[in-house]
């Protein structure tokens, strides 16, 4: 039987978070309690978990079924649950052969494409597409699936849709409104991601949220789907465009490769890459936005296997609402967003983005000149 006044504890820390802005809850046995607020962690007690705790939150957030599986396997993802204070995606694993826990904490109103100061015409319109595979990619913690669930709540408002999501675990829940939202979860509703893809097309989806692309059976069924006139939106850990287009060739045998891009460039419909960046004000995050879009280059660079030159076309693409990182990163700084160091350690190429700032300066001082002659 669970020890109530270790419950209590337990749930204090993460109303505590919540509270304080805290994005994740990072709990290990032998540890101080810790919390990362704005990017940063820091400890939110001088008290260890020691084995009795750290057993009370192991009864306290998994099932039975969940048990079963971090006893075998040494890890789990699942959900937690407080009532009136949030919902939380919980990863528990074992590291030195003792119990460890982190806990995303998942806000309950689903923000829209302006309050993630986000691209939003380009998210309104990739998510009107009727067909097609939207990647959002990005290191863990960048904004991915919040991203993704602004995208369907933003359908879910708009059209008359019927929307099927298969997560690992559920993480936003949706309330019904023009779309009906099916959700399921990968160890309670269906085996894996790839099964339940498989019979979501006897389901009458009009619009597929995959939690993530890990694999190849995975990524070929996601594609099909797309493929047959569906919008698929999913979540890869790439870092940029380039990265994810080259991650998505290497889950297949080289002879395969030219298929694979002959269908990347009919059905990838858009790839955004995320950073999340301390904002200048030390006030929360801001995302940096690289943002593929499927322009007549785009998908004639994707056919022909001329990846490198991904880059420059995003660069030249504004027309179309593409843009590279270094140019989310320059504007983020000239609005005042985040500094000039932040800017550059965040850049994957930082001699570029050092010369557009310096050009930009010369420009100024230049103009200054002619203003003073």
């Amino acid at each position: 039987m669970v020890d109530r006044r270790s419950v209590i504890v337990f749930d204090d820390l993460l109303k505590l978070m919540v509270r304080d802005g805290g994005s994740d809850l990072i709990l290990k046995n032998g540890g101080f309690p810790a919390v990362r607020v704005h990017g940063l962690v820091r400890y939110l007690s001088d008290q260890r978990i020691d084995d009795a705790f750290s057993e009370q939150i192991l009864s306290t957030i998994l099932t039975e079924k969940f048990r079963e599986q971090f006893e075998k396997d040494g890890q789990v993802d699942c959900a937690y649950e407080i009532p009136e204070v949030g919902r939380f995606r919980v990863n528990a694993f074992r590291q030195g052969g003792q119990p460890a826990f982190v806990l995303r904490h998942i806000k309950s109103n689903v923000p829209e494409f302006r309050d993630l100061s986000l691209p939003v015409d380009q998210l309104k319109d990739l998510a009107m597409r009727k067909r097609g595979l939207v990647l959002a990619t990005g290191i863990a913690g960048s904004g991915k699936s919040t991203t993704l669930a602004s995208m369907i709540e933003f359908i879910n408002r708009n059209l008359n849709k019927h929307v099927v999501t298969i997560e690992d675990p559920i993480e936003f829940l949706f309330e019904d409104k023009l779309s009906v939202v099916n959700q399921r979860e990968v160890g309670l509703d269906t085996p894996d991601f790839a099964t339940a893809l498989k019979h979501c097309m006897r389901q009458s989806p009009d619009v597929i949220f995959l939690g993530e692309i890990r694999d190849r059976e995975t990524a070929e069924a996601a594609i099909s789907a797309a493929e047959t006139g569906h919008l698929v939106l999913s979540t890869m850990h790439t870092v940029n465009a380039v990265q994810t287009v080259e991650r998505i060739l290497t889950f297949y045998p080289p002879h395969q490769h030219a298929l694979i891009r002959l269908q990347l460039s009919l059905n990838l419909a858009g790839v955004i890459s995320l950073r999340l960046i301390r904002r200048q004000d030390g006030q929360g995050l801001v995302p940096a936005c690289e943002l593929l879009l499927s322009t007549p280059s785009v998908r004639e660079i994707l056919n022909d296997g001329r990846t490198p030159e991904l880059q420059k076309v995003l660069q030249e693409g504004s027309y179309y609402g593409t843009q590279t990182f270094n140019q989310s990163l320059f504007q983020l700084h000239e609005a005042g967003n985040i500094s000039y160091e932040d800017a550059i350690a965040n850049s994957d190429n930082p001699d570029e983005l050092k010369l557009q700032f310096r050009g930009i300066q010369q420009g100024s001082r230049f103009d200054q000149a002619l203003s003073v002659r």
